[in-house]
């Protein structure tokens, strides 16, 4: 006869429910990169479609019972067939203090229509496409590197990821590897694709902040093209800190980039939505 542990059983969580502006998701795998990022692929809609570099509407249930929302870039190419997102651990965040324990099988809102800036609709045409960003804004990013139409809009595409440790380089081996084994886009990217990973807090083969390495010329590395940025050849897109999209959006202005958008494309776009 076995022991009585007096343990009660887990309750069995209450199935969320769709409404007109969201479905109800299941997550697929849990990848924690370190301990302040996680990534995680959820089921996609047949109905679900998006631009790569588009950004989404997730979420749980919040404490009064109503859905907690917020923006997540999706970070998996559009052909995929599940949705992938690349999310900060924030110990009293309101949703992802939740959102870092999710298990495989748990439920997750996703709302039904992706929008946003970062796409490449929002640029004029251009030779170079340099994608910008630090910590989780690498996400938007690896959707658009996996994107075949990409590859045919620019000569080279290169991904510019600063991050304050080494264990905060997310996908740094499929970066690193030129996206070998990517289905679709793996012979474009082995010869049109850049990956530069810089780390600011730890010993590491680049270091300092993405304006540094522009200064230095050290972003320009095996390019073709002046090490320099051109206005009438070189697009930009940036995704990260409020502190680096300020700072970045100041420097292209001054270079006579102008920013574009959905409705007017221009040289350089940012994610206004995640700027306030």
């Amino acid at each position: 006869m076995s022991a009585h542990t007096g343990t009660a059983a887990a309750p069995v969580p209450t199935p969320l429910e769709p409404t007109g502006a969201l479905s109800v998701e299941t997550v697929q795998t849990v990848h924690h990169w370190d301990d302040r990022l996680f990534s995680f692929r959820i089921t996609r809609p047949a109905s679900f479609r998006f631009r790569s570099g588009e950004f989404v509407m997730i979420g749980l249930p919040g404490d009064n019972g109503k859905p907690l929302l917020r923006a997540y870039s999706v970070a998996s190419p559009a052909w995929d067939e599940e949705l992938e997102f690349l999310s900060i651990k924030v110990e009293n965040g309101p949703l992802t203090s939740r959102l870092q324990h999710i298990q495989p099988g748990d439920q997750i809102y996703l709302g039904r229509k992706p929008t946003g800036t970062l796409v490449t609709d929002a640029l004029k045409p251009g030779k170079r496409l340099f994608l910008l960003s630090t910590g989780t804004g690498l996400a938007p990013f690896m959707s658009l590197i996996r994107d075949p139409d990409v590859y045919e809009l620019y000569d080279q595409i290169l991904v510019a990821h600063s991050v304050r440790k080494v264990s905060e380089l997310a996908y740094f081996d499929l970066l690193e590897s030129k996206l070998t084994g990517d289905p679709l886009v793996e012979d474009q990217a082995r010869a049109q694709f850049h990956y530069l990973p810089t780390v600011t807090r730890e010993a590491f083969r680049t270091s300092g902040r993405i304006g540094a390495l522009i200064d230095n010329g050290a972003i320009f590395e095996g390019l073709n093209g002046p090490a320099a940025f051109d206005p009438a050849t070189d697009r930009v897109m940036l995704c990260g800190s409020m502190e680096m999209i300020k700072e970045f959006a100041a420097r292209f202005d001054a270079l006579g980039f102008v920013e574009g958008s959905n409705a007017a494309p221009g040289d350089y776009v940012i994610e206004r939505a995640f700027v306030g």
